[in-house]
């Protein structure tokens, strides 16, 4: 039966098998969903879809395109906090497998919006369908590798969750590409790439759900053993899904997560239109797509720096780090625009999505320190919900703000400053709400019944 090939016990990894297989696996998502990040070089292409060469009176706006970007975030939090119980329940390959359907049925379907010249069909196809698959994908393979991992588990959710930061610095070329391909005279070549893209993605995503596995019962790496005393801010105890709501730490680590996601993420999803208008003659389409290329480079290599140092600065100090540097970095932006270097603006942002991309693959290693192993992908998914509000509010601070700035006469070069210090102010809060991080207190911890894998037998050692 094509089900019983989803099904957990189907995934279940035979003595012997290398957990390094596993990495590659989460990659073949990770990499097709993080095109999200480099959704911004279609902005200015669908506000031509009827002039063509310019912007005609029935074509869409900047303001309107944004949401698509936002919906898709929102969706992505919302989807994997309410299937992070049924991804933990029903495994990874039934997870990648559903994601990847919803994720290119999202592009399917905003191809039709997009020939049909109607923005809500896009709003529900990569909005709400891709949106979906984005939560779903995102947290699949997330518990699986801190369960591989459990000896280093900041370097392996940094494994995962780099493919994600990864994925628009192959996604960008790709789409620009495929757009000068399928254009012509008629046409921007908009619809053409969302097929081709929306398959391809297809098939390497069903690649990762059949490659996939979990680890055993009991399983544990070969010549690992558990540290007899934990390190600070590490548990070894477990908290159930829902109780980890109950816990100041859970929405402390919200905020922390909401406030330096709503600071990138605006500027990550406007990043090719705001290079071009803050440098407008320094900086072209085609070189602006290839700063969405560099910066999704630094996306993806901090998500696995910022994690595996984490290992051994421990959670809570690489946040400090995060919110301090972040906020003189935000606030150095404008000063670069106003002496129009290219250079100082590229170095700031570098550093900053490494941070970014950082935040997110340190964040599910923090959860794991403070709730344990046994729910973490759940958790997870809950602690999602803040990447859709920031999904929300980071957009709709960078596109508003600039707009106002803009109809008041405010030159596009300087329209984001404003922006880039209330980003900064942001940090700021995110840095005190770090500050107040302590362990979990002993009434929310499970009792080694109600543990269940975790108290099974004697462990089983596997291989590397």
């Amino acid at each position: 039966m094509p089900g019983s090939f989803l099904h957990r016990e189907r995934t279940i990894a035979p003595p012997g098998y290398s957990r390094w297989l596993i990495p590659p696996a989460a990659l073949c998502v990770h990499l097709c969903i993080g095109q999200v990040y480099a959704f911004s070089v279609f902005n200015l292409p669908m506000t031509k879809l009827m002039g063509i060469t310019q912007s005609a009176p029935g074509d869409w706006k900047l303001t309107e395109l944004g949401w698509i970007f936002s919906l898709a975030i929102f969706f992505l939090g919302a989807s994997a906090a309410v299937f992070g119980r049924w991804v933990e329940e029903g495994g990874p390959r039934r997870a990648m497998f559903t994601a990847a359907l919803c994720w290119a049925g999202g592009f399917l379907v905003s191809a039709i919006g997009v020939y049909l010249h109607q923005l809500w069909i896009i709003y529900l196809g990569y909005g709400v369908i891709g949106g979906t698959g984005l939560g779903i994908g995102y947290i699949s393979p997330v518990s699986t590798l801190i369960r591989w991992f459990p000896d280093r588990p900041g370097m392996a959710t940094g494994m995962a969750i780099m493919g994600f930061g990864g994925g628009a610095f192959i996604a960008a070329p790709l789409s620009v590409w495929l757009m000068s391909r399928f254009s012509s005279p008629s046409h921007v070549g908009v619809t053409g790439t969302f097929i081709v893209m929306g398959l391809i993605y297809l098939c390497f995503m069903m690649i990762g759900a059949a490659i996939v596995r979990v680890p055993p019962p009991g399983w544990v790496p070969a010549n690992y053993t558990v540290p007899a005393q934990p390190k600070p801010l590490v548990t070894t105890q477990n908290v159930f899904v829902y109780d980890a709501l109950k816990t100041p730490q859970f929405w402390l680590i919200w905020w922390i997560l909401c406030l330096n996601v709503t600071a990138g993420i605006g500027v990550l999803g406007q990043a090719s239109a705001m290079s071009q208008e803050m440098f407008r003659g320094q900086i072209t389409a085609v070189a602006a797509s290839g700063l969405v290329g560099l910066f999704s480079l630094f996306n993806m290599m901090g998500r696995f720096f910022w994690s595996s140092t984490s290992d051994y600065i421990g959670r809570k100090n690489t946040y400090f780090v995060f919110f301090a540097l972040g906020t003189a970095l935000y606030a150095l932006v404008p000063y670069a625009g106003a002496i129009r270097s290219v250079a100082l603006f590229v170095l700031c942002y570098a550093v900053i999505f490494s941070m970014y991309g950082g935040g997110f693959a340190t964040v599910p290693a923090y959860l794991r320190d403070m709730f344990g192993t046994r729910y973490v992908g759940a958790i997870h998914g809950l602690l999602l919900t803040a990447w859709s509000m920031a999904g929300i509010f980071g957009p709709v601070l960078v596109n508003y703000i600039r707009e106002y700035n803009v109809t008041h006469g405010v030159a596009p070069a300087h329209a984001y400053n404003v922006t880039m210090y209330v980003m900064a102010g942001l940090l700021i809060i995110g840095f005190i709400c770090n500050l107040f991080v302590r362990s979990v207190h002993e009434r929310f911890h499970m009792r080694a019944v109600e543990a269940g894998a975790e108290v099974d037998a004697a462990p089983v050692f596997g291989s590397e």
